[in-house]
């Protein structure tokens, strides 16, 4: 099995569309704004993805965030964001870290994998401690977090929220 992330592109096509579409636009709180959408309405919004990596045109409650497309022997079977940093509303909701694996993909243990390849480009962006939250009533993802370093700092009945240390080596 080969794997890996990639950098979302402006040019990505028809195979990262069609798992786009199957993951559903709220997925246990991660939110697939390209869920639902047209081509042509796919393209825009990937563009958008691009611009968010670099920081540009951000809205005033924005952060610079990256979107990876984790692939398996050649087919994208969930997709990933890494923020650079955090703000007090993504403290809140959010986080550093979220991802999700087409329902197609599931309970093969890539929720693990594109969770600990996130960390990595976590660790190259210089994020020395990073936040992860999601549901409270989600086991999976907590299951995941918690495999990959997560320690559960609190829950306020909808959400728990975990912190990972990364080494930065």
């Amino acid at each position: 099995m080969t794997s890996g992330l990639r950098e979302a592109s402006a040019v990505d096509g028809e195979d990262v569309y069609r798992m786009l579409q199957e993951i559903p636009a709220d997925e246990n709180g991660f939110q697939n704004g390209a869920h639902g959408k047209t081509e042509d309405e796919y393209a825009v919004w990937l563009k958008r993805r691009v611009e968010l990596a670099s920081g540009a045109g951000l809205e005033n409650w924005q952060v610079p965030e990256t979107t990876y497309w984790l692939y398996v022997d050649g087919v994208p079977v969930g997709y990933g964001k890494v923020r650079h940093r955090l703000t007090e509303r993504l403290l809140k909701a959010g986080g550093h870290i979220g991802y999700a694996i087409r329902p197609s993909q599931r309970g093969k243990g890539y929720g693990s994998l594109i969770l600990r390849l996130l960390l990595e480009k976590a660790r190259e962006l210089a994020i020395g401690k990073l936040m992860i939250d999601c549901l409270a009533d989600n086991l999976p993802s907590r299951k995941v977090i918690e495999s990959n370093g997560g320690v559960l700092e609190k829950e306020n009945g909808s959400r728990a929220y975990y912190w990972v240390e990364l080494d930065n080596k």
